[in-house]
């Protein structure tokens, strides 16, 4: 395993599939292959405070028992330059630790990180000074993410105000874009994707998937629906994929986003770039 000395964990206990044992079963785990750590478990409204402070600490290694979201967040406060980091699955989704460990239960990744792991670094992408890992979705889609964290911490009335509202939103206005040196064009949605969880591009592909969605009313976004189901969602009718190292988006009224499953607003003009290094992983052999 690559050197490490120092380490630091931060565990979002708030989440369904981590818990309240899962500090004392880190400490466990890394006790058990001689690491000590110190261990934050911060309730949901000092994530980021508790995240920061971890930085701020500057370990060899910063583990991340959280969802996309919060290790996004960590590698973005770590940059390449920073401690490296290991984003273990305790969210929703878990896309970017599966891609990473595999689809394991945290402890196995965990165990076997410590074990056998290496430092890598991570390509993604950036916008308006944000990082992504897996993905960033612009338009209206991005629209559903309130709803979604409203649902995810118990609050079903105001998830469903919120649905409400995204779905009234949708369809009302277009954006444009620019991949690379090509021409304008026109979609509903964008969604670009980073190598290492696109299926369509290699970890070295050194490019951003991007996947513009031209849909036009609710049938055609049940189509979409439909190809995620049976097959491939990017063959369904009205999606256009394609790939690009800078896009250039514009909207009438600022871009709604979504990055690696946390919403955010951008201004009318937002240019997306991919990053070769975003920050340094913990990695594993593929054959492991």
């Amino acid at each position: 395993m690559t050197r490490v000395k120092t380490v630091e964990v931060v565990c979002n206990i708030a989440s369904g599939s981590v818990g309240k044992d899962a500090p004392a079963e880190i400490e466990k785990i890394l006790s058990a292959s001689g690491k000590a750590a110190n261990v934050r478990a911060p309730e949901h409204g000092d994530l980021m405070r508790a995240l920061q402070l971890a930085v701020d600490a500057a370990p060899d290694l910063l583990i991340v028992l959280a969802g996309d979201g919060t290790a996004r967040a960590a590698a973005e406060l770590c940059g390449p330059d920073g401690p490296m980091i290991a984003p273990l699955p305790g969210g929703t989704m878990n896309m970017l630790p599966h891609a990473i460990y595999g689809v394991r239960p945290w402890p196995a990744a965990l165990s076997i990180a410590l074990e056998h792991g290496f430092e890598r670094p991570i390509g993604g992408g950036e916008v308006a000074g944000h990082s992504f890992l897996v993905s960033a979705i612009f338009g209206s889609p991005a629209l559903w993410a309130p709803a979604r964290e409203a649902a995810r911490y118990g609050k079903p009335k105001l998830a469903w105000m919120r649905a409400r509202r995204a779905m009234r939103r949708a369809f009302q206005g277009r954006l444009r874009y620019t991949l690379d040196s090509g021409p304008r064009e026109k979609a509903e949605a964008l969604v670009f994707m980073c190598p290492l969880v696109s299926r369509r591009l290699d970890n070295d592909a050194g490019a951003l998937e991007a996947v513009a969605l031209d849909l036009h009313g609710a049938a055609d976004l049940l189509r979409v629906g439909f190809h995620a189901v049976t097959g491939d969602w990017r063959d369904a009718p009205g999606v256009d994929d394609a790939m690009c190292q800078i896009a250039r988006v514009w909207a009438s009224q600022g871009i709604p986003a979504m990055l690696d499953g946390e919403a955010l607003r951008l201004k009318s003009l937002a240019e997306v770039r991919y990053t070769p290094n975003v920050a340094r992983i913990l990695a594993i052999p593929k054959d492991v």
